[in-house]
This record gives structure tokens, C-alpha cells and sequence, in this order.
């Protein structure tokens, strides 16, 4: 019968943010960008009954969202590095 032993190691291992980051800001500008060209394109029937326009301001709206959630990892992230060195 074999021992199988497990190390578990209590370091504190810092995930690398900077790529979701990245990620993050790209989806935020493309959403916004989405967004523009949907409003745009259905700015002849302005009322709450236009369905692309309606879109469209929602892909604006949530471009801020994805962007605000983006600084808020970026900004958690930065602190903590700091306070560890």
C-alpha cells in the first residue's frame, strides 16, 4: 500500500490582474462602440418604442458598468500590492 503526502503551502499567491484588466477596458470600448453605431443608425424614431435605440443606449450604460468594475479589480489590486511591499 503506498503514502500519497500532500504539501500544502500557506504562502498567499498573488493573481496577475493585468490581463483581465486589459480584457476588461477592450470589452468596455466595444461596447460603447456597439452601442453609438446602434443609436446612431435608429436616431430617425426617437422614442422608447424603438427597439435598436433602446439597445444600443443599454450597451452604453453597460460599457460604464464594465468599465467602473474594471478600475474597482485595478485599483484592489494596486493597494494590495502596495501594502505588501
Amino acid at each position: 500500500m503506498a503514502v500519497k503526502t500532500v504539501t500544502v503551502s500557506n504562502e498567499r499567491s498573488e493573481r496577475d490582474v493585468v490581463p483581465l484588466v486589459k480584457l476588461m477596458t477592450i470589452a468596455a470600448w466595444a461596447l460603447l462602440g456597439i452601442g453609438l453605431v446602434l443609436s446612431l443608425l435608429s436616431l430617425d424614431h426617437f422614442s422608447d418604442q424603438n427597439t435598436m435605440l433602446m439597445v444600443g443606449i443599454g450597451f452604453m450604460v453597460g460599457s460604464v458598468f464594465v468599465y467602473v468594475i474594471r478600475t474597482a479589480i485595478h485599483l484592489v489590486h494596486s493597494r494590495a500590492v502596495s501594502k505588501t511591499e
